[in-house]
């Protein structure tokens, strides 16, 4: 099958899941709503305190904290976005949709790239309303038109790898329950990084798994480019990061939807 059929039919399937999202807007409303949440909370209960112990020279005030924060819960939003796409996967699977497609004169990679690319439309839109919402909290970054550039490339690449990831684990799943709780573990894993304090101030056994996870080198680039300032070593390794997941992800979905059983 030619490439032209790909991307046409893989347009199809984005249509299809675009059309879902606007027939259930609380769920576009849930997939921003958690991020804002966290935003919030962290800002205006915690901000005081843990902005005072960042790395700033008479200790830093709670606009410190927010400027560090922001792109960490960047990430998150990622995150959460994936995780609904491991939902939507196992609904597909689970309700005999994959079934139906396999009668079909469509291209059988389509399928799954209509997923991937409804999830990056999506991430897209919750993001745009995570810098708004960040801007009017008095988020100021010094980024430039290409650091702007750079962060948003980034952050669609992890948006394509971690999705991925999470189309293998809802068509690994058994029941759509379990893809609900499976990649929870992307929803913990920012936190457990450099996405809210320094790893620096962590005890030494969770600081040396903060500092080798994939987020960390991802926040850490996405928090370097939004201060306009060079991402060094964190660059290379974020970007390392996002291939080897994306590919293995992308791998382990065709794999599993080869084998997904027509009932």
């Amino acid at each position: 099958m030619s490439a032209t059929y790909v991307v046409r039919d893989s347009l199809t399937m984005l249509r299809r899941n675009l059309r879902h999202l606007s027939r259930y807007p609380s769920l576009a409303l849930m997939l921003v709503a958690i991020p804002v949440v966290f935003l919030l909370l962290f800002v205006y209960v915690f901000g005081g305190t843990l902005g005072a112990g960042l790395p700033v020279d008479g200790g830093g005030t709670r606009a410190d904290y927010l400027a560090y924060l922001v792109p960490g819960i960047w990430v998150m939003t990622v995150s959460s976005v994936a995780n609904g796409t491991a939902v939507a996967v196992a609904i597909d699977r689970t309700g005999g949709m994959f079934d139906r497609f396999r009668t079909m004169d469509i291209a059988r990679t389509s399928v799954l790239a209509g997923h991937v690319l409804g999830a990056v439309v999506r991430t897209l839109l919750a993001l745009s309303v995570m810098v708004g919402f960040a801007l009017l909290l008095g988020f100021r970054p010094d980024a430039g038109p290409a650091d702007w550039l750079a962060a948003a490339g980034l952050v669609l690449l992890l948006a394509f790898s971690f999705t991925w990831l999470t189309v293998a684990m809802g068509l690994a799943a058994g029941s759509v329950e379990t893809a609900s709780n499976t990649p929870l573990v992307l929803m913990v894993l920012p936190i457990v990084s450099s996405g809210f304090v320094p790893t620096d101030q962590m005890p030494a056994g969770l600081r040396q798994f903060a500092e080798h996870q994939p987020f960390t080198p991802v926040i850490e680039t996405l928090r370097a480019l939004v201060a306009g300032t060079p991402a060094g070593a964190d660059g290379w390794l974020a970007v390392g990061w996002c291939v080897v997941i994306g590919l293995g992800g992308y791998l382990w979905a065709r794999r599993q939807f080869a084998v997904v059983p027509v009932r």
